[in-house]
């Protein structure tokens, strides 16, 4: 449960309807849909126990029960669910008293603004208790799995506490020659090495974990007949019966192991750079956050992305580019100790780890570097390129041990850098990320109630052909509204909807709603159709053609009225799954369209698996219009389409100025705030064009 996904269950525990009208408020103006009941006798307290709640808010006394006897009651159910007391006076006394019969606060029933404090806490406790509750269950249903794995493991594994055996799984056993695990349980595992590297291996075992991520030793082995065995020895650090050990696992050698060794590390290099790539790169901070959670030292992660990399690589192309990359990864060699983990990330991006050390004591380094990038003279194409960075920091302690948040905050800070300007560094900053926690949450819990209460709002805006279609076409857009009644920028609220889940719900609400006010709007006769916009998330939803087919027979509606677009790049990631989407409206005959068409390497390919109606070029093209390259771009980008049998929409058209240009290069439909900007309705004077 998370207090910015579902709306709250609250119980109420008062005499007076107002005063729990009073409370929902609060909560609401926190940013909690709520679903409350006010308790109105012992027998309902009862009977509404029997149900799952999240919160529950009581004054001191009613006429039919205090909240001490409400508060046992709960407790004697064994049921988690916060009790926070309202008190006309609060002393320390009364809140003593209130913590020591197992409430979880108490506080006077003035006092709004605390009390949303108090709420917020508490929610977020109950959150943490039941993740832990399902966490635990889920730790010993995989320790069952992980059990059975191991017994029936075709690789010799092995746990040892201090040399001695604690488990060893049948592969292990049968390596040195036993019969049986209780043979080995009184041996200790440098019996089992030979002579020759006893030293080696007593000393390795002593040291493995200090030595910045060594945990392999090659040696020979000793079976029962005093036969050698060369192997390798991987040791990591492990839990068995809730007691800390060293699991052990042994691969045998091989005539091929050391082209084994070679393909491992291929298989972990990005070829341009010879740096690490990003899957080893992500594999070993998965090691780093184990040790982190477990009482090891922070560290610290750096995100670096080249500023304007698509600039520079259109400058001086794909060939170019890598040869600046692999020199900008030499200068990162330099930069930092030989043992420090660097990857290139993606295409423009370089991540590093430095273990053992807080954000807060590289950031003069980094600024260092920074500077030699900026200030170095990089050699492509037989052209002398000076580039600039921006570098996000984030930590990785034990309050952040999921790798890939660590990342994504480090990403996430690369870009505002980039955004401000770019050759910039910018630290993570908690106080900074609670603020932005809080406003998301806020956000979420605004959109999960106006998705339950149908609070949002549509609008429409004219897409006008400029090649005489006689259709009458409008986009739609989501919008959300605030308590003050004013509208959150999408910029917010549509990526906190892809974080919290929602997003596959609110597509299919914008899709009924605008099915419902199209059906009425072709009522008065229009040949109206919409383009309705879909996320990622639909891209994924097997059942989303099914539901709208019967939406639109239950709506009277002609399939063809209704146009469905997504992102061009959501179906390149999407493909597999926006091919099978597209199909199957196509099947339905709904027409489809393509959005932010034009940016990628090579946009064309996806139009191979897809089947488009319509192209959305890319906003950017529309606002270049005055640089002659720019024009002769779209025009050739149009007339591909065309021969592609696909029509073409430009979005942003702001001036008059720019008509004549896109109607030369051929486009057949337009939008901006020249034209319309969207409104509630679909109103515009199509017969004035």
């Amino acid at each position: 449960m998370g207090t910015e996904t579902h709306a709250i269950r609250l119980l109420v525990l008062d005499d007076s309807q107002n005063n729990a009208e009073r409370l929902v408020s609060i909560l609401r103006n926190a940013g909690h849909a709520t679903r409350a009941h006010r308790i109105t006798s012992v027998e309902d307290l009862q009977e509404s126990l029997q149900q799952t709640w999240d919160l529950c808010l009581a004054a001191t006394q009613t006429s039919f029960m205090g909240a001490t006897d409400a508060n046992a009651m709960i407790l004697r159910q064994s049921r988690d669910i916060p009790f926070v007391l309202l008190t006309p006076e609060l002393t320390e006394s009364t809140r003593a008293e209130a913590l020591a019969q197992g409430m979880h606060d108490a506080v006077a029933d003035s006092s709004d603004a605390l009390l949303a404090l108090v709420i917020k806490r508490e929610l977020g406790s109950l959150a943490a208790r039941r993740q832990q509750r399902i966490a635990e269950q889920t730790l010993r249903e995989t320790e069952k799995r992980c059990q059975l794995l191991l017994d029936s493991s075709v690789d010799a594994i092995a746990y040892v506490h201090d040399g001695m055996h604690i488990y060893a799984n049948r592969a292990y056993i049968r390596l040195f020659g036993y019969e049986d695990a209780d043979d080995l349980a009184a041996e200790p595992m440098v019996g089992l090495i030979a002579s020759k590297d006893r030293d080696a291996f007593k000393s390795f075992l002593r040291h493995h974990n200090d030595q910045g991520g060594q945990n392999e030793l090659r040696c020979c082995g000793v079976d029962v007949d005093g036969k050698q065995i060369p192997m390798t020895l991987a040791f990591s650090p492990a839990s068995y019966d809730g007691e800390p050990c060293t699991q052990v696992v042994i691969r045998v050698e091989t005539a091929s192991a050391d082209f084994e060794q070679k393909l491992k590390t291929l298989a972990s290099q990005d070829l341009v750079t010879g740096l690490f790539n990003r899957a080893y790169f992500q594999e070993e901070l998965e090691k780093v956050s184990e040790k982190v959670v477990q009482g090891g030292m922070a560290s610290s992660l750096i995100y670096m992305s080249v500023d304007n990399f698509n600039a520079v690589q259109t400058d001086i192309g794909i060939g170019g580019a890598d040869l600046l990359l692999a020199d900008l990864a030499q200068l990162l060699r330099n930069a930092f100790p030989e043992s420090t983990l660097i990857s290139r990330f993606s295409d423009d991006a370089f991540s590093i780890l430095l273990n053992g050390k807080e954000p807060e004591a590289i950031v003069s380094a980094l600024d260092n570097l920074r500077g030699k990038i900026e200030a170095n003279l990089f050699e492509a194409s037989g052209r002398t390129i000076q580039i600039t960075v921006s570098m996000g920091v984030s930590s990785i302690n034990e309050t952040s041990p999921k790798p890939e948040e660590a990342i994504d905050r480090a990403h996430r800070l690369a870009e505002q850098a980039n955004q401000a300007g770019g050759n910039a560094i910018k630290v993570f900053n908690p106080l900074e990320e609670l603020a932005n926690q809080a406003n998301r949450g806020n956000i979420i819990a605004m959109v999960t109630h106006a998705l339950e209460t149908n609070g949002f709002k549509l609008l429409f805006q004219p897409v006008i052909s400029l090649r005489g279609d006689n259709h009458e076409h409008y986009e739609t857009y989501l919008r959300l509204l605030n308590s003050q009644g004013e509208e959150v920028p999408a910029a917010e609220f549509l990526p906190a909807i892809n974080d919290a889940g929602l997003a596959a719900h609110i597509d299919r609400w914008v899709i009924s709603q605008a099915v419902r006010l199209l059906a009425g709007q072709r009522g008065k006769g229009t040949d109206t159709r919409l383009l309705i916009n879909l996320s990622s998330a639909s891209l994924q939803d097997l059942q989303l053609a099914h539901w709208v087919s019967g939406l639109l027979q239950e709506n009277r509606l002609p399939s063809d009225s209704i146009i469905f677009q997504f992102n061009d790049a959501d179906a390149n990631t999407y493909m597999k799954q926006a091919k099978a989407l597209t199909e199957s409206l196509k099947t339905l005959h709904c027409k489809v369209s393509l959005s932010n068409f034009g940016c990628a390497l090579n946009p064309y390919a996806a139009l191979k698996h897809l089947q488009v109606d319509f192209i959305k070029i890319d906003g950017s093209f529309a606002r270049e219009l005055s640089d002659p390259e720019a024009v002769t771009t779209l025009k050739e980008m149009i007339g591909t389409l065309h021969g592609m049998g696909i029509l073409t929409i430009v979005p942003y058209v702001d001036s008059a100025t720019m008509m004549p240009t896109l109607w030369q290069a051929g486009v057949n439909y337009i939008q901006g705030h020249y034209l319309q900007s969207p409104t509630d309705s679909m109103n515009y004077d199509f017969s004035a064009e």
